[in-house]
């Protein structure tokens, strides 16, 4: 019996949840890395 389809999400090629996602930004925006700031 084939299980019905879920919608697609953004997170679906990522091995990780909405949560760890949001921390990262976080710390992106706490600790700008960027290219022009190295």
């Amino acid at each position: 019996m084939p299980r019905p389809r879920k919608p697609a999400s953004p997170f679906r090629y990522f091995n990780s949840s909405p949560e760890v996602i949001r921390l990262a930004v976080l710390m992106y925006v706490r600790f700008p890395l960027s290219l022009r700031n190295v």
